[in-house]
């Protein structure tokens, strides 16, 4: 640096003389910042320094805590024994399991079946963190068995723990007046964000210990197989759950109270649990004839598609082989715009979509991807699904969506497409029993009416209080048009630009949607906020609320964390803000939908109805209705879905009835 500024009439190029010239204080201090001071006045001891025994109990805790997961597969296999195994019990015995229970005086334990794939294992109880018992199912002590002792145990508690309430209840009957503690939902609630909530986690988060997790014991072994071959580590797999559930509840519950969700988990979250239970028993009647000739139709007009596509591209070849698609759009039949990669020319739908207008081979290949995937999916999915009763049981997950929205399972059967008729047709497959119908009871644009109420924007409010469309409404105030005089193109990019503001759309976003320049979308954006002023302001608002505090949330107190407003990269942080905008707007309305299934599934069991809720949607809900009930049911999901929040517009509903769900659409 020294030497270079000496000569600094020979440095080129000019810009890096200048900088050198004008900065050469800073040249100087990075220089200094970045030697390493070999002299540096520490006393160092080199045998003190010698790395000797790394594989200790100590050192095992603390990489656990760090997660270097390859390190730890280096100690022996007793490194993970912990102190606290001193408190588990296992009992094998029918007379020792018995003594358990006649023994048993606590009014406060944690308790759970454990399980895997619907075969029951054992039963685990925690009546104290310092007295953990694990009852093996085997022999004379079947399934049955513990299942009833375990309901006189749940009939004798004041509070009952456990880390799967509605798993639970596939078990034993608890009364919704019970005093119930879910940890895992108590735990869902306090970091949407995580793809799963196991046990050591619980206990590294909540209590701050170190415990040995499910691959510590069991290695890659499944449940199924562990029961074989390693018994002993499956039985302390089942106590160290019921451990954490009893030693971290308390804490789960204070942390709830301090971040303002104690009343959502208590009103919204632990009723929806016998809510799910029972629509999870219950399920969905399916027509394996019907599903037979929907799989039929997909395949008629599959073959159609592969024909039609052969003749249009000359000859046959793989439709389902990017590579091979690729070669026939982009090199045989010359279309613009290919996008080649390492393994061949892109064929993502997005890359389709644009070119479907001008080439009927792409929409052919569009609609043959479509029926390809509902026909694996659903026509020979669904088909496995359906139990020895006729019905289709789906889980219900109330800890999976970081907005709060209960999500479908095994199968999914909130994702049926809807926008293609042969998408729509699935649902001719589901039907009610004998002597019941179905009502499927719709909120008419939720969102838009919670984004109403949360902004207080008046002019929004007051275009849902003057008329019943908003969309054409907005199309008219947007783009200076009388009412009258709103055309159908007009009403449909107002209901783009109403959807997408909930969403956080950006203007290329809303210019893809509607095919629209950059330019276009952007004033489009520019003139709903003009019209809505508050609607903007609330938004941004919500963007620097998440920015300060590192979460939203919504009207009930659901938290949304948003770590992505601190990225360094931009995508990340725009993700964040779109997330900060709409997870309050989105979460508000599943929390909503919550409250009408809670409200809905009490009235109908108070007074003593045979109807039913049978799926839930995101808005919708799907009664099955004994038919001389329909009045009552009609008035019951009219009540309760419009009173389910009060806002400053009113909730409305779509409700409409059939004899299968395809009809009730």
């Amino acid at each position: 640096i020294e030497n270079a500024y000496v000569h600094l009439e020979e440095i080129t190029p000019k810009r890096a003389k200048t900088n050198l010239e004008e900065h050469y204080d800073m040249a100087q201090m990075s220089k200094t910042l970045a030697t390493i001071e070999v002299h540096a006045p520490i006393e160092f001891d080199m045998e003190a320094a010698k790395l000797t025994d790394l594989y200790t109990p100590e050192a095992y805790v603390y990489m656990k805590r760090l997660e270097f997961k390859n390190m730890l597969t280096r100690f022996s296999d007793d490194m993970s024994q912990n102190d606290l195994e001193k408190y588990f019990h296992v009992y094998h015995e029918l007379d020792e399991i018995q003594n358990f229970f006649d023994g048993f005086s606590a009014k406060e334990a944690a308790v759970s079946f454990f399980e895997d794939a619907g075969t029951v294992y054992g039963l685990a109880v925690a009546e104290s963190n310092q007295n953990v018992a694990y009852l093996t199912c085997g022999g004379f002590v079947t399934e049955g068995y513990l299942e009833e002792q375990a309901q006189k145990l749940c009939d004798g508690l004041d509070t009952l723990v456990t880390p799967d309430l509605k798993g639970l209840l596939k078990h034993v009957r608890v009364t919704e007046t019970k005093n119930c503690i879910d940890t895992t939902i108590a735990a869902y609630l306090l970091n949407p964000l995580k793809n799963e909530y196991t046990y050591d986690d619980l206990a590294k988060d909540i209590l701050g210990q170190m415990v040995p997790s499910q691959v510590d014991l069991l290695g890659k072994l499944k449940i199924k197989k562990a029961a074989d071959e390693k018994p002993e580590a499956l039985e302390l797999l089942a106590c160290y759950q019921a451990y954490t559930c009893i030693a971290a509840k308390d804490q789960l519950l204070e942390q709830l109270e301090e971040h303002g969700m104690k009343k959502l988990y208590d009103e919204i979250e632990m009723p929806l649990v016998f809510v799910l239970a029972d629509m999870e028993k219950e399920g969905v009647r399916a027509e394996k004839a019907e599903l037979e000739s929907y799989g039929a139709q997909l395949t008629g007009r599959i073959a159609e598609l592969e024909t039609s596509i052969y003749e249009k591209a000359g000859e046959t070849f793989n439709i389902n082989s990017p590579k091979q698609l690729g070669v026939i759009l982009f090199e045989k039949l010359q279309m613009p715009n290919g996008k080649k990669t390492k393994t061949g020319y892109s064929t993502a739908a997005d890359v389709l979509e644009r070119l479907a207008p001008d080439y009927p081979i792409v929409s052919e290949i569009l609609e043959y991807r479509q029926l390809t995937k509902l026909k694996s999916t659903y026509a020979d999915g669904l088909a496995l699904c359906i139990a020895p009763d006729g019905r289709i049981h789906s889980t219900f997950n109330q800890t999976i969506t970081a907005t709060g929205r209960i999500s479908s399972t095994e199968p999914n059967l909130q994702n049926i497409p809807i926008r293609m008729e042969l998408g729509r047709l699935i649902r001719k497959v589901f039907v009610p029993k004998d002597g019941y119908v179905f009502i499927d009871a719709d909120y008419s644009q939720i969102e838009l009416r919670v984004l109403a109420h949360m902004s207080n924007d008046k002019n929004l409010i007051q275009a849902y209080r003057q008329a019943e469309d908003i969309h054409a409404i907005t199309a008219s105030q947007v783009f200076h048009v009388p009412l009258e005089k709103v055309t159908p193109q007009l009403r449909r990019n107002a209901k783009a630009v109403n959807f997408g503001i909930v969403y956080g759309i950006s203007a290329f976003g809303l210019g893809e949607d509607l095919g629209i320049s950059r330019k276009e979308a952007t004033e489009y954006i520019e003139r709903y906020f003009e019209t809505y002023p508050d609607v903007k302001r609330f938004l941004d608002g919500l963007v620097k609320t998440g920015r300060k505090y590192g979460e939203v949330k919504t009207m009930y107190g659901r938290v949304r964390p948003i770590p992505e407003l601190k990225s360094g990269n931009f995508m990340q942080r725009s993700f964040g803000e779109r997330v900060a905008m709409n997870s309050p707007i989105q979460g508000t309305a599943a929390d909503i939908i919550k409250i009408a299934m809670i409200r809905v599934d009490q009235r109908l069991r108070r007074e003593g109805l045979r109807s039913r809720i049978v799926l839930q949607v995101h808005d919708e809900l799907l009664i099955e209705t004994w038919k001389e009930e329909l009045e009552q049911v009609q008035s019951i999901l009219a009540t309760e879905m419009k009173r389910a929040a009060q806002l400053q517009v009113e909730l409305e509903i779509d409700m409409k009835m059939g004899n299968s769900w395809f009809e009730t659409k």
